[in-house]
């Protein structure tokens, strides 16, 4: 068992009760050891009032739960995790053994778990992300592969494993391979993460899809993280959607829309909710480049979590909602009717980064949809809470997987021996399941009404079987008041002899979800509708329209794509993102279709964002003259410039340089950003143009542009410019990046010139702006103010400091001390730096060299640390002092390393505490360190924030970022400990560390 903390709480205890929100009837002091048994688990949560919270099942039957699936006979089905990252746990007893697949079922209906049974148990499980029970078929998905097991005696064992496919990602990838769910079409749908990278048949074979494309992370046109739709066997694989981070669960309603959600780089919250448009792209890097959301692009969004999805980007498929930090897990569509009305058909979903289950619910905006926030079940006094999965049950009832840890995964786990299972409903409702009986079509058709996914697959399964003669209940079911019964019963309707009849009625019937449905059901079955739907009523109806001409090579496409763009009012992003989807491929005959039509001159703006979303050469002069409106500001036409990024330059190049001839009355601002966006090469090497190009400078002023501007042209003449860049403290990052470039541009001279005056404060300010980057030129002149003494000793031993913080860094000054060419004088603040140094073969030297000098202190357990009382300013004080050089909290400190300024929301004391002392047993992903080798001998170690298919963009300690050519690389490969340094929790006094953690703790949303 691991580390139980001895801190005493005072917990509410529910006597005679299991709600944890009802009043209670007694109080007493439980220890933390107390608090963490099952019998007061729920006393620890916080349950929405008109529901009540029981628990199902807990340890010792399971632990770690990671997903849940339900299935008719409402037993409850768990893949456990107590392997999840064994490497960090050698010893324990499951190591040989492997994972679980468990059942739990409740015999006697008092709504706990009876009986615990082992499925299957095996390594090739361990810390499976996924389970989907299909009758006596159960799917686990488990990086890299995904299997299914098939029960072929009903004897609750698994007497069969197949692969149904394999290569998905790394082994036990938290972002690679997530769970399978049984669509309303028959179908399968699933999704994997960032990590996934490609998907392989389970003969080892790479997929492509319908029209030959490798299906893969390759930008052609796939990226990151998908979702997929495929038939039952596997065949058939679609890729439904692209380009996100970490999709966890995909959840399909009944009319076929798809949802889920997706979790940003740690800490930038950026954590997002998506309604699925098939085929779009959701962002998570350049659609065209592969660059990370980090790296500088023209009209960057102006805060970080948009930022992060390239939102101002034409071709990025807006977002549902943004619900900040977070690390979001299981979703369900829930479409019963024990629930309260507010959560009924409507999405829920767990949130273990905020120890909460809630549901989004939605309503209809346009072509999409709006959204808001409703807590279900959320912690009170126990921040152990995990939610990693949410499943419904027959009877409607919602159960919660509770993974049940200080922490919510990220490659590390502090608890092994917990997980419990929760049961949400109203108040007093027994949990007895009546299993479906399928023996005709009526018994079919009602299952086919449960809300339950696995009770929905078997009726769907024998109604199909059945064919025409199952017609009759069907037709009936097709006639009910319920649209989702209507849209399920219309989906089986459809694969009938005769389903091409009734995908036409359904496509003229008067609800808007139902013609939605019936367009989807069309497009699997290739049933052709025409232009019947182009001037249909419902924007959400014509989305649908326009997203089934994805790849159409029907005749009249074009002239109907056209119509359907003429009726965009210029503010429905969703409507404009599909016709985008549906053109693709076809640009050029869509775009001359529709520039046939009249203007729109009621809505001239509806107009503008069509020329911006267009993919066609045709479009590039139309843009141009946007630009060149002469009654507007061209800064608030970035969004055209950048529109300019995504054609190849063959096409681009010839028209941006055209804006250079310009007479506009802001013409330098337009050059300015012209030459912005053109290859440096591609423009004319000549005198004329060196002259319009020095003064287009001046539109940048004092901003991030002009210094790319310079470097991007090897300017030498800006260096005085430059230098005031250096020296204005205002914006941290524009004062690196200018030292960086002016150290490039050969303006050392004119940096030591500046130094030798006695300003002292403009020297340090010089100083530390040329610490911000780790380049040879910054790290040579740093050096050079260490051994002159003309300079103060303050300043000296400050750039030491600066010097100190990077991979050569810290080889240069150790190789001072080592030939003993450390100035005497700054020997102590050299020993101090190195001895604390994360780059652990240095530090190791360090210490042997200064010891015992370099002792550390020791620290009291961690179950101590939690007992003790810490100041939240005297922390901010340390924050600042320790962190902020890597980690932002709010508007304080560099956005290197996981921003931190909600994680008092995803992480209690006690993990807080092992992240600091450990910080290599948990490295969020993402920010893991990669050692490159330059051909020039140089090296740098950073993480990736991005890459191309021509150079890695890294960013380095300190928040600065080197963009790396790939063919100046000699090789790379992955650092083995944590950016973040060791030894940080020793090289401070404990209380200072209890205030740190104090402070952290306060970080909440």
């Amino acid at each position: 068992m691991k580390y139980i903390h001895r801190l005493l709480l005072i917990v509410p205890v529910i006597i005679g009760a299991c709600n944890a929100n009802k009043p209670s009837v007694a109080t007493v002091t439980l220890t933390e050891a107390q608090q963490r048994l099952p019998e007061n688990a729920v006393a620890g949560l916080k349950t929405r009032d008109d529901l009540e919270t029981t628990l199902f099942a807990s340890e010792p039957s399971i632990m770690n739960p990671t997903n849940m699936d339900i299935d008719e006979r409402g037993r409850i089905w768990i893949t456990e995790a107590y392997n999840y990252r064994n490497e960090l746990n050698p010893g324990h007893p499951y190591k040989q053994a492997g994972d679980r697949i468990m059942i739990l079922e409740d015999i006697n209906g008092d709504g706990k778990a009876d009986t615990a049974k082992v499925f299957y148990q095996d390594t090739c499980i361990n810390a499976a992300l996924g389970i989907c029970v299909l009758g006596n078929k159960v799917i686990v998905s488990c990086s890299p592969n995904v299997f299914i097991f098939t029960d072929t005696d009903g004897d609750d064992k698994a007497d069969k494993k197949e692969l149904l496919f394999r290569g998905i990602g790394g082994i036990q990838h938290d972002h690679a391979i997530h769970a399978f769910t049984f669509g309303p079409d028959g179908k399968l749908y699933f999704n994997f993460g960032n990590a996934g990278d490609s998907i392989l048949d389970k003969n080892g074979v790479v997929i492509k899809d319908a029209e030959g494309r490798l299906i893969a992370n390759k930008g052609k046109p796939y990226r990151q993280g998908m979702i997929f739709r495929c038939n039952p066997d596997g065949s058939g694989l679609e890729v439904m959607a692209h380009n996100f981070r970490n999709n966890y669960e995909v959840a399909v309603d009944a009319f076929g829309n798809m949802w889920q959600s997706d979790n940003d780089d740690d800490g930038n919250r950026g954590v997002r909710i998506n309604y699925i448009l098939e085929h779009g792209n959701y962002g998570y890097t350049d659609e065209m480049t592969g660059a990370g959301w980090s790296s500088r692009r023209m009209n960057m969004e102006d805060s970080i979590p948009y930022r992060h999805w390239h939102l101002n980007d034409p071709g990025v498929v807006p977002n549902l909602l943004q619900t900040g930090s977070g690390s979001p897990t299981g979703m369900v569509v829930y479409e019963g009717d024990l629930l309260p009305a507010v959560f009924r058909n409507q999405m829920i979903h767990g949130e273990p980064g905020h120890n909460v289950v809630r549901s989004y619910p939605v309503k209809k905006n346009g072509a999409g949809y709006t959204a808001v926030i409703e807590n279900i079940l959320e912690s009170g006094t126990d921040q152990w809470f995990r939610p990693s999965d949410v499943s419904v049950a027959p009877d409607g009832s919602l159960f919660v997987a509770d993974w049940y840890d200080p922490g919510v995964g990220g490659h590390q786990v502090a608890d092994l021996d917990r997980g419990r299972v929760f049961r949400i409903a109203p108040a007093g409702s027994t949990y007895k399941i009546k299993p479906p009986v399928l023996n005709d079509a009526a018994g079919a058709v009602a299952a086919l009404k449960n809300p339950n996914l696995s009770t929905r697959y078997l009726a769907w399964t024998k109604l199909y079987s059945m064919g025409a003669r199952a017609e009759k209940e069907l037709l009936a079911m097709y006639n009910d008041t319920n649209p989702r019964y209507r849209a399920r019963a219309l989906w089986l309707l459809s694969k009938l002899p005769n389903g091409a009849g009734y995908i036409q009625t359904a496509l003229r019937d008067k609800d808007e979800d139902i013609r939605i449905t019936a367009i989807r059901a069309a497009k699997e079955s290739g049933v052709s509708y025409g232009n019947l739907l182009v001037t249909d009523t419902s924007a959400a109806v014509r989305r649908q329209a326009l997203l089934s001409m994805y790849h159409s090579r029907e005749a009249d496409m074009p002239a109907n794509w056209a119509l359907l763009a003429a009726q965009y009012d210029g503010k429905d992003r969703w409507y404009l993102e599909a016709l985008g989807i549906a053109a693709d491929g076809n640009w050029d005959a869509c775009f001359n279709a529709w520039r046939k039509l009249p203007p729109n001159k009621q809505l001239p703006e509806a107009d503008h964002d069509i020329v911006w979303r267009a993919r066609t050469a045709a479009a590039l002069p139309m843009l141009a003259s946007l630009i060149e409106q002469h009654n507007s500001d061209p800064m608030l036409h970035k969004r055209y410039f950048r529109a300019f990024d995504f054609y190849p330059a063959a096409e681009s190049t010839p028209v941006l340089l055209g804006l250079l001839k310009g007479d506009h009355p802001q013409q330098a601002t337009i050059n300015a950003l012209a030459f912005l966006q053109l290859d440096a090469s591609a423009v004319p090497k000549t005198s004329a143009m060196t002259a319009l190009l020095n003064s287009s400078l001046k539109a940048f002023s004092g901003h991030m542009e002009f210094v790319e501007l310079v470097l991007k042209y090897h300017l030498r003449d800006q260096n005085e410019t430059l230098l005031q860049m250096a020296k204005d403290t205002r914006n941290g990052e524009l004062q690196g990046y200018a030292m960086k470039t002016l150290l490039q541009c050969g303006g050392q001279p004119l940096v030591l010139k500046s130094m030798g005056r006695k300003d002292s404060a403009v020297t340090f300010t010089l100083v530390e702006a040329i610490g911000k980057a780790q380049d040879r030129t910054n790290r040579e002149l740093l050096s050079v103010i260490m051994r002159n003494n003309v300079y103060p000793l303050a300043l000296r031993q400050q750039a030491a400091r600066n010097l100190g913080h990077g991979w050569e860094g810290y080889a240069d000054l150790w190789n001072m001390v080592e030939r003993k060419s450390m100035p005497a004088d700054l020997d102590t603040v050299a020993r101090a730096v190195l001895t604390h140094a994360w780059r652990q073969d240095i530090k190791a030297k360090a210490v042997a060299h200064y010891e015992p000098a370099a002792a550390h202190h020791d620290l009291k357990p961690v179950d101590q640390l939690v007992t003790l009382k810490g100041d939240i300013s005297g922390g901010k004080k340390v924050f600042v002092s320790y962190c902020a050089t890597c980690h932002l909290a709010g508007n304080t400190g560099v956005n290197f390393g996981p921003a931190l300024s909600e994680i008092g929301s995803k992480l209690t004391k006690s993990a807080l505490y092992d992240a600091i002392i450990q910080p290599d047993a948990g490295i969020s992903f993402g920010f893991e360190g990669y050692f490159f080798t330059m051909k020039d001998g140089s090296q740098v170690l950073g993480y990736a924030a991005g890459e191309t298919d021509e150079e890695v963009d890294v960013r380095t300690a300190g928040g600065q970022g080197v963009k790396l050519k790939k063919k100046e690389i000699a090789s790379r490969k992955a650092y083995e400990h944590s950016l973040m340094p060791t030894g940080l929790a020793t090289a401070m006094p404990q209380q200072e560390l209890v205030n740190l953690v104090e402070y952290l703790a306060s970080l909440k949303k």
